[in-house]
């Protein structure tokens, strides 16, 4: 299942608009070219979208599914993605007026949906629960084969969570078919798989699997394309994150990119774990990506630097800080575009 372009969709997304656990949403509005006919936020309802996100598109913002139907969604996808994934308590009404209102629902939250009896009973014909996070059938545990691809394999990482390497990883996959390059965007989380219909959400993966189930979808895209931007997960720096490893060894990359917010010091919610000096976490993940040798000279390129909380100048100002500070190319992707980074990876 994918979100098709004859779908009408609302976005269930409360809190998530102008709070910190609306990605998945706020990522689907800027990136899906499916109809958007509602977006379902208590606190924001009756303002507007573009005014609040920057994104260049005009849905109404409304304060719940009862309101949304007006607008005659066929599709609720649930557009938050709190920490641990789990749904919160006042969800539950909404989906069950969205199913009862016909609509079918595309949930991305660990708490799968799909099985329960409760939600199954309001189905009519024609309505399906997509849960997202699924593990994939038939994966092993990784060889490395990634290796002997003849494709460039470009991974976002980063200093921390939700910094923007999955928008990362698209600008750049969109800048090298404007440019002509056979290229593939690899989805490893829940919005990603949304956006392009297939790919892993890593989270769903056992440990053990994981690296796997990377090298099994690079494998299986590698051979038709010459470039696949993959996207990134977690970070080698936050405490609670397991991914990031698993994605470096699976996909065995060619080129780093690296995602950062300009000016923050440390691990969001976790001020004890600061983050280092970029050159330091440059540092950091060439070695691991390398593994001291056993796998070649994995580089970072170039620094994708999230500057939303900044005004043009100021963001112009922290995009040169950052390139004098790292000695790489840097840019805000999403406001400036990825040319000056699929530069630096065609370099390299």
């Amino acid at each position: 299942m994918r979100l098709t372009l004859n779908q009408r969709i609302a976005i269930l997304l409360h809190e998530g608009i102008r709070g910190s656990h609306g990605k998945t949403g706020l990522a689907i509005l800027r990136y899906s070219e499916a109809p958007i006919v509602a977006v379902i936020d208590r606190e924001s309802a009756g303002k507007s979208l573009p005014e609040l996100t920057g994104i260049k598109r005009n849905v109404p913002i409304v304060a719940s599914v009862a309101a949304a139907l007006e607008y005659q969604p066929e599709v609720l996808v649930i557009g938050i993605a709190p920490g641990g994934g789990a749904l919160p308590d006042d969800y539950w009404l909404e989906i069950k007026d969205a199913l009862e209102g016909g609509m079918s629902l595309v949930n991305g939250l660990h708490t799968a949906m799909a099985n329960m009896p409760e939600l199954n009973a309001l189905l009519k014909p024609g309505q399906l629960i997509w849960d997202v996070r699924k593990e994939p059938s038939n994966i092993g545990v990784a060889s490395g084969m990634a290796r002997t691809l003849l494709c460039r394999r470009v991974l976002t990482v980063g200093t921390d969570m939700a910094i923007g390497k999955m928008s990362t990883s698209l600008e750049l996959h969109w800048a090298s078919k404007l440019r002509g390059w056979s290229s593939k965007f690899l989805a490893t989380g829940q919005t990603g798989v949304m956006l392009e219909g297939d790919g892993v959400a890593l989270d769903a993966v056992r440990v053990d699997f994981a690296a796997g189930a990377v090298e099994q979808m690079v494998m299986r895209y590698g051979k038709n394309y010459e470039i696949l931007h993959i996207e990134g997960q977690g970070s080698l720096l936050h405490p609670g994150s397991t991914a990031t490893l698993p994605l470096i060894r699976g996909s065995q990359p060619t080129q780093l990119v690296l995602a950062h917010r300009a000016g923050q010091v440390h691990v969001r919610n976790h001020p004890h774990v600061l983050i280092p000096p970029l050159r330091k976490v440059i540092q950091l993940y060439e070695t691991i990506a390398s593994a001291g040798g056993a796998f070649g000279t994995v580089p970072v390129v170039g620094i994708a630097l999230n500057t939303a909380h900044l005004d043009e100048f100021a963001a112009h100002e922290a995009i040169a800080q950052t390139t004098a500070e790292t000695g790489l190319p840097c840019t805000d992707v999403v406001r400036f575009g990825a040319d000056v980074l699929l530069d630096a990876v065609m370099k390299n």
